[in-house]
């Protein structure tokens, strides 16, 4: 698909249609990767890393002992505020 460049404030801009944007995940107010490779823009939405709690943890230098005790309260504390999350 052929889209005109088009100037915005000192900058370049174009605009991404609907379908593009729906398909490669980027929204309005969505951060993406602008980068040049052998003369092509390239542009990727940024997607950010997912968590999980047990693997925090077990990153954490904690006693093997006090880890299954931490989790337990952790969860306790944080899953009634899951569901905003996901």
């Amino acid at each position: 698909m052929r889209v005109r460049v088009q100037k915005w404030g000192n900058s370049l801009a174009i605009r991404i249609p609907k379908p593009f944007a729906a398909e490669a995940g980027v929204s309005q107010g969505g951060e993406v990767e602008l980068a040049v490779s052998r003369g092509r823009l390239v542009v990727a939405p940024l997607v950010a890393p997912r968590y999980r709690l047990r693997e925090l943890l077990a990153s954490a230098v904690v006693a093997p002992e006090q880890f299954d005790r931490m989790l337990a309260r952790l969860e306790q504390f944080v899953m009634p505020f899951a569901a905003a999350f996901q």
